[in-house]
């Protein structure tokens, strides 16, 4: 059993052959799967997605890339969106300072004002950062209730700042960078967190793990980073499989 955290099954790489590879994973050991939004019509499109398919759970939210030019308005949109049953995290949300497609400060306000919205309805949250690890952290410290999930999503920081996070009470997800050749950072980081507060997950259809790198990735391609915990941590496959399965219905509040 083994579930894929993040997977953008609604991405337009999957436009061309999406019914198949949904039956792909309706026929593996992947038995389920959540599907983060990055605006509002994603929203609609993960949710649409997850009505029509008993293994995949959605998350609502806006992504840093789309900060510009949403509000209180788009805040409110989302906690409508949110009622949906399938929706079980806010999400992806966060900062990004590599491509800063928003400005930061719109980007730092919209982020607040998520995390305000996930504490108020009582969702966790899955968090997007790359190259913005203080200001990220400054904030989940200041505007996140202690009750309210976690989770840094395809996590790429040091792994004191790992801990700190754990700390904290959240989650950090390990995606397919975690096999590439000399990571080594990826790999102090999963050495180091207890495997309680470890989820997984694919990204799909971006970050395939190796073998395939620089290929689409898809669901199917968690286990290659489930085997990858395995052999860092020194401990059987099927426990990484079983423990962050559990994880991850503990987190997202699935039965």
């Amino acid at each position: 059993m083994l579930f894929d955290t993040h997977a953008h099954l609604n991405d337009e790489k999957f436009d061309e052959d999406r019914e198949q590879v949904l039956d792909s994973i309706r026929k593996s050991d992947v038995n389920y799967v959540v599907a983060p939004a990055v605006d509002i019509p994603s929203s609609v499109q993960v949710i649409r997605l997850a009505n029509e398919n008993e293994f995949i759970f959605a998350a609502v939210g806006i992504h840093p890339h789309e900060a510009k030019g949403c509000d209180e308005e788009s805040i409110d949109v989302l906690r409508e969106l949110a009622r949906s049953p399938k929706v079980v995290a806010i999400g992806e949300i966060g900062l990004d300072y590599y491509y800063d497609f928003s400005p930061r400060e719109v980007q730092k306000r919209l982020f607040k004002l998520q995390i305000e919205l996930a504490n108020e309805i009582g969702l966790p949250i899955i968090v997007h950062d790359r190259d913005a690890h203080a200001d990220t952290m400054d904030i989940i410290k200041k505007f996140k209730k202690a009750d309210t999930g976690c989770v840094l999503h395809c996590y790429s920081g040091s792994a004191h700042m790992a801990m700190e996070y754990v700390g904290m009470g959240c989650h950090i997800s390990i995606a397919g960078p975690v096999t590439f050749k000399n990571n080594k950072k990826t790999e102090e980081v999963v050495r180091e967190v207890p495997i309680e507060k470890l989820l997984i997950e694919t990204d799909s259809p971006y970050l395939a793990p190796h073998p395939y790198r620089g290929k689409r990735n898809d669901p199917l391609k968690v286990e290659h980073v489930a085997a990858r915990i395995a052999q860092i941590k020194g401990i059987p496959y099927e426990q990484v499989c079983e423990v962050t399965t559990r994880n991850a219905k503990v987190f997202f509040g699935i039965e």
